[in-house]
């Protein structure tokens, strides 16, 4: 699911929920129209989408642990906290100013329509279009935060700090385990970088694509010797990237040389794209990634290590939208791979998705037929977001990245206007059946399992490994529930772990171990490439 769900095997960050602002009427009708310019100071012209914030002030300050808010953004978990809005920008030069009406296009509402007082404001001008997947990254523009009644006389907003590039191994203070940081410059030297050039994708692109990523060698490795070593392929949640891989890798690492993980070579892919994520799925409109990787990169990669190059000796895993892309990889290629061990996967059967049944007559993602809301994100009982809130905000930020289009680049067929067809209408919620026959012949992970299950037994049984939890942020253990189902009926061998009350964000936690169940997984995979083998006390979670 969203950036907020990416997985790094380093450890997850909570997010801090603000509490809500205080009821107030709206009075105001006048256009919210706002002056933003780009500071004298400023080397050359820029472009992009600008984006403006806004967020009560006194909530905002009571949240903040010294009352200084630095920053004014969204939060998933109050969607309707912050106001958005939006325009394009083109060439917008130093010194330069343009007039921005807030009330074109904003979420929740309008900013002429919300309620009077004081409100912490932030323009941030996103310039790769990519604000929906990382937030404020490099290249960005940003203004000081300014405060501001409203209505009244709209502030001037001044972009004036461009974001820098940050560091490959630049960790937040606290972000990085004991174990992590004991053998990271050890872990450095055995991760060695994925720039590989795919000549299928690059012949369905009309121009050079990249593949991107780390192998993770174990420690010991000799690239002279005679040992080889099984293979984990991994992939990061939606929100990942090659950043995240790599501190993944420093951990997996660690635990190698602490020997709570197995001696393997870890593959981490990066899966992110201007569209979101491709999740390796061979798509009309992101390309060819799963003939790609299976076809391309893998054979390229076994030429250059020691790896076991059978499929009883390479395994998925991967979590959340990564957790799908490793599932359906598995059920895709069942003669290359020995086995998934998906987490909280993206919706595998869409009889479930995250809720809504995308198969039911006059299907609707944003109600139910009784009209009520459905939700999407949730936290020890209580709805955080409703869908509607979430691909309504997220239509504001961007048309590229997010979440919700993220699905439509990897599942849609194309339009007469080149781009992904929308699975439903964002103003509306109204799904299109013709659309989601599409994603069904080609993406319903339960459908073609249910459909194709013959030919596909004798390579895929019993190598279905599934977790989830009970709780998930997401809602996505409907559609785990689902695809169990579908299997059991066919009577295939699979191993489903529905966690009770694990949530999208603790489900590696067993104990006080926050890795686990990437311990467990990791000896479960190596036991098929190495029967026998005995994992150590003390790396039992």
């Amino acid at each position: 699911m969203r950036r907020y769900a990416s997985f790094v095997i380093a450890g997850l960050c909570g997010l801090a929920v603000a509490s809500s602002s205080p009821a107030r009427d709206a009075v105001t009708s006048a256009p919210a129209l706002f002056r933003v310019e780009l500071a004298s100071g400023s080397s050359q012209p820029a472009s992009g989408r600008l984006l403006l914030f806004a967020v009560d002030a006194k909530t905002a300050r009571a949240a903040a642990k010294d009352g200084k808010v630095e920053e004014v953004d969204t939060n998933p978990f109050k969607p309707a906290q912050t106001a958005i809005a939006a325009r394009e920008v083109t060439h917008l030069a130093p010194g330069q100013g343009i007039t921005m009406d807030a009330d074109a296009m904003a979420f929740p509402k309008a900013f002429s329509q919300l309620p009077p007082g004081d409100y912490l404001l932030q323009a941030v001008l996103d310039t790769n279009h990519d604000y929906n997947y990382h937030g404020r990254d490099a290249g960005d523009v940003v203004s000081p935060v300014v405060e501001a009644h409203l209505p009244g006389v709209m502030p001037r907003l001044v972009l004036d700090n461009v974001l820098p590039e940050r560091g490959l191994w630049d960790f937040p203070k606290g972000a990085l385990s004991p174990t992590t940081e004991q053998h990271m410059a050890e872990a450095k030297a055995h991760l060695q970088p994925i720039d590989f050039v795919s000549p299928a994708l690059s012949a369905f692109w009309g121009r050079p694509i990249h593949m991107k990523g780390w192998v993770l060698l174990p420690p010991g490795y000799d690239a002279s010797g005679k040992t080889t070593y099984p293979v984990v392929y991994h992939t990061h949640g939606y929100g990942g990237s090659d950043r995240s891989e790599a501190a993944t890798g420093l951990a997996v690492y660690g635990q190698m040389a602490e020997k709570t993980l197995p001696p393997m070579i870890w593959v981490l892919l990066d899966e992110s794209s201007a569209t979101g994520t491709h999740e390796f799925a061979d798509s009309v409109n992101n390309g060819p990634w799963g003939e790609a990787l299976t076809t391309e990169l893998i054979p390229s990669l076994e030429k250059q290590y020691r790896m076991d190059g059978k499929a009883s000796g390479r395994f998925l895993n991967g979590h959340s939208s990564g957790g799908w892309a490793t599932l359906w990889l598995q059920t895709r290629y069942p003669k290359v791979f020995g086995g998934t061990w998906s987490t909280s996967p993206d919706p595998s059967d869409f009889h479930d998705f995250t809720g809504p049944d995308l198969y039911a007559p006059h299907a609707n993602v944003y109600r139910r037929a009784d009209g009520t809301a459905y939700p999407l994100v949730r936290d020890k009982g209580k709805v955080f977001a409703s869908f509607e809130q979430f691909a309504k905000m997220e239509r504001v930020i961007g048309p590229y990245g997010g979440q919700m289009a993220s699905f439509d680049w990897v599942f849609s067929p194309r339009g007469k206007d080149g781009r992904p067809m929308p699975m439903f209408d964002r103003d509306t919620g109204d799904v299109d059946p013709a659309v989601v026959a599409y994603w069904r012949d080609h993406y319903d992970i339960a459908h073609r399992l249910k459909t194709n299950w013959p030919a596909l037994k004798t390579d895929l049984d019993g190598k279905i490994h599934l977790y989830v939890g009970t709780a998930d942020t997401f809602y996505l253990d409907g559609a785990a529930h689902r695809l169990k189902a579908v299997l059991d009926g066919l009577g295939a061998k699979s191993s489903f772990h529905f966690i009770p009350d694990r949530t999208h964000f603790d489900l590696y936690v067993i104990g006080e171990d926050r890795q686990g169940l990437m311990k467990q997984i990791a000896w479960e995979m190596y036991a098929v490439a190495r029967p026998g083998a005995q994992q150590p006390k003390k790396a039992a979670p």
